[in-house]
């Protein structure tokens, strides 16, 4: 993919219309995310492979009718993947989340000496653990309860991996780390190996649940999806199929509007909130799921 063929493009919406919209950029962009402004509205973000389709535009004015509201202003530009990737790099200085301490491998800042210290080049994968739902993760992960049940782990959407690569470190099982982009898949990969857990995490490019290795290694003592609320309802069903009587399910990837909305479809399934972290309006669901079976 040349440096020029790929595109961002944003809108401002209300939270009601997020839903809608959402599920449009969904079926058109590359990867959608998710950032909550100042007045409590959602910037919704769309990454695409070229220009994007003159019908995205028309079926987002379908959607924010269906919701009630006028046709968003939606800003389109391009993206520079090499300029990206060194921006990146350059503004990259290491972080703590807790008892994990995040940074690019060859930087010459020292770890803590109690801190766990993960080696994260997100490149063109999302997840370098900033983001507000990603350290919302870490922190469930960190003060995580250790009577799970036996098992692996498995990391939806990795992105970069960081999150299977954190509880490789701290729970000591195999992970399963999977993403819809191939792209992301590999960059996990490398992630793994440059951590020292290659060896522990297995990476799939596969879509929800639905692959072979996934199911193989089934059910899961924990699993993260740290997603978008629409596809984690989505997925609910087979999420939690594929998670262990007793076993943890973390939940992220939305505004703590989202949150209750999220809940119900995961409540309903037989998972008990345990916790909720908020940081900067994003939301963290840490769920158990019931011992009883479906």
């Amino acid at each position: 993919m040349s440096a020029a063929s790929m595109w961002q493009l944003s809108l401002i919406v209300p939270r009601t219309a997020v839903p809608l919209c959402e599920d449009v950029l969904a079926e058109h962009c590359l990867a959608v995310s998710q950032q909550l402004t100042d007045d409590g509205y959602i910037t919704l973000l769309g990454l695409t492979a070229g220009p994007p389709a003159a019908e995205l535009a028309v079926a987002l004015a379908l959607a924010a009718a269906a919701a009630g509201i006028a046709a968003p202003e939606i800003a389109i530009e391009p993206v520079g993947e090499r300029n990206w990737l060194a921006e990146n790099q350059e503004s990259f200085t290491p972080f703590r989340v807790r008892r994990f301490f995040i940074h690019q491998q060859d930087d010459p800042t020292p770890a803590p000496a109690d801190a766990v210290a993960l080696a994260v080049d997100a490149g063109l994968a999302f997840g370098s653990g900033r983001h507000a739902s990603t350290a919302g993760c870490l922190l469930a992960l960190g003060t995580l309860h250790r009577r799970l049940p036996e098992g692996p782990a498995l990391d939806l959407g990795c992105g970069s991996a960081i999150l299977a690569i954190a509880a490789s470190r701290v729970l000591h099982r195999p992970v399963v780390a999977s993403d819809i982009d191939p792209v992301a898949v590999r960059i996990a990969a490398e992630n793994a190996r440059r951590n020292g857990v290659g060896a522990w995490i297995r990476t799939v490019t596969a879509d929800g649940c639905a692959h072979p290795l996934i199911r193989a290694h089934a059910p899961y003592a924990l699993l993260f999806a740290n997603i978008l609320a629409r596809p984690l309802q989505r997925l609910a069903r087979a999420a939690v199929r594929h998670t262990a009587p007793g076993g943890t399910v973390i939940l992220a990837g939305f505004v703590v509007g989202d949150a209750r909305r999220v809940l119900a479809v995961y409540h309903a399934l037989g998972c008990r909130l345990q916790r909720q972290i908020v940081i900067d309006g994003w939301a963290t669901l840490v769920l158990r799921r019931s011992r009883a079976a479906d």
